[in-house]
């Protein structure tokens, strides 16, 4: 299992396009991809599971991976939000 945690810097926080886009690059990887704040988690692969999650600028989140590319997934999952949220 790999983790890392993550705060959010995009002024609206994980809106539509990036989960969206987050949801297309976690089905890229057999690990399962996990984001959790403090009280929720989802799956993110689901896109509206994500936007669920309701979180906004400011907030830290943490994602955990589980599976055979689990590495190769969180780095994936780190570039993403560093280069988009």
């Amino acid at each position: 299992m790999e983790t890392f945690q993550y705060t959010i810097t995009d002024e609206i926080g994980i809106h539509a396009r990036p989960a969206g886009e987050l949801a297309k690059l976690a089905k890229e990887f057999e690990s399962k991809i996990t984001i959790k704040t403090e009280t929720k988690q989802a799956d993110a692969e689901r896109l509206m599971a994500v936007m669920a999650l309701g979180i906004r600028h400011g907030q830290t989140v943490t994602v955990e991976t589980v599976g055979p590319d689990e590495k190769e997934a969180a780095e994936a999952v780190q570039d993403f939000f560093q280069a988009k949220l």
